[in-house]
């Protein structure tokens, strides 16, 4: 396995030509921080140019590695995020968690991709009770969220063809356990948006099948188990 160095400096190379005006970093930016050993910061930046291009799934998986040797556990877990996100499309809402006197939940919760609650989409059994759909949970802007508060998350379903239905300015809503643990309004429902050529004659699989290491358990193939 290469070390995070040359990790981060082969994930620079497949980058797009031009990333785009909007971001105020360059890949010349990122390389100066590699150089430097702001290793890091070259992390951050580079997840959010790939965030934003088109990139090839080995991106993501270069940056997950790089994170993980640098032992940046929530970046690693971000970047792997990402990945599966750029395969199978991006659901964000704005949740706010039933308060403590009214749900189940008393304290705040990790906000990094653990948590993997149900979710009432819309849909119906054959008996006409709820089909609870599973998701797991990134909080936005913040590490954990507890009862009562309001933030902008992702989710990432076990079935993402099962939410492409949703609209922005619809609620869903949140089941840890009866009674209910939150709503959520959608916000944006984004499309798999992965590069499959790459540049420069391409780059070798890092010998992992793409999904993310940090699913466990019940037969967990993405982020949303």
């Amino acid at each position: 396995m290469e070390d995070a160095f040359t990790l981060l400096r082969r994930a620079v190379e497949l980058l797009p030509d031009d990333p785009g005006a909007e971001h105020a970093w360059t890949a010349g930016d990122v390389r100066a921080g590699i150089e430097f050993q702001e290793w890091g910061t070259a992390l951050d930046v580079l997840a959010v140019i790939g965030e934003a291009c088109p990139v090839p799934a080995v991106f993501w998986e270069m940056l997950a590695e790089a994170a993980r040797q640098l032992m940046l556990e929530r970046t690693r877990r971000w970047c792997e995020w990402l990945g599966w996100e750029a395969q199978h499309g991006t659901v964000r809402a704005r949740l706010t968690l039933a308060g403590a006197e009214e749900g189940r939940r008393r304290t705040a919760f990790a906000g990094d991709g653990q948590l993997r609650p149900l979710w009432d989409i819309g849909g119906r059994t054959p008996d006409g009770r709820p089909d609870l759909r599973v998701a797991r949970l990134w909080v936005e802007s913040a590490p954990t969220l507890g009862p009562g508060e309001t933030a902008e998350v992702r989710l990432a379903p076990l079935r993402p063809e099962h939410w492409r239905q949703l609209r922005p300015g619809e609620v869903v809503t949140m089941y840890e356990a009866r009674p209910v643990g939150g709503v959520a309004e959608i916000l944006e429902v984004r499309s798999p948006r992965v590069r499959t050529a790459l540049k420069h004659g391409g780059a070798p699989d890092l010998g992992r099948s793409g999904a993310p290491r940090c699913c466990s358990g019940d037969a967990c193939h993405s982020p949303g188990t």
